[in-house]
């Protein structure tokens, strides 16, 4: 994945659908139907999948991590980001 990928999504004030997979073999990302479903190799205890996620995408985004705020979803698969 190049960082900024998705840099046209990258809009004040927007909302991100995300169904994230902890534990993946691999780390990947994809945009499909306006979700972004994204793979991370971290585990879901103590919110190392949340930060792995969260890191994932403001890279394909092109925009500091500290923009993004999870608004749902911090202990389910499917997750809400908006960006600052």
């Amino acid at each position: 994945m190049t960082k900024g990928a998705y840099t046209q999504m990258a809009i004040s004030g927007a909302i991100l659908r995300v169904r994230a997979t902890p534990r993946a073999r691999r780390p990947g990302l994809d945009h499909a139907e306006g979700v972004f479903r994204i793979s991370v190799t971290a585990p879901a205890d103590e919110g190392r999948a949340n930060a792995a996620v969260t890191e994932a995408l403001a890279h394909a985004l092109g925009v500091a991590k500290t923009r993004l705020s999870l608004i749902s979803g911090a202990t389910a698969r499917d997750k809400v980001f908006r960006l600052d």
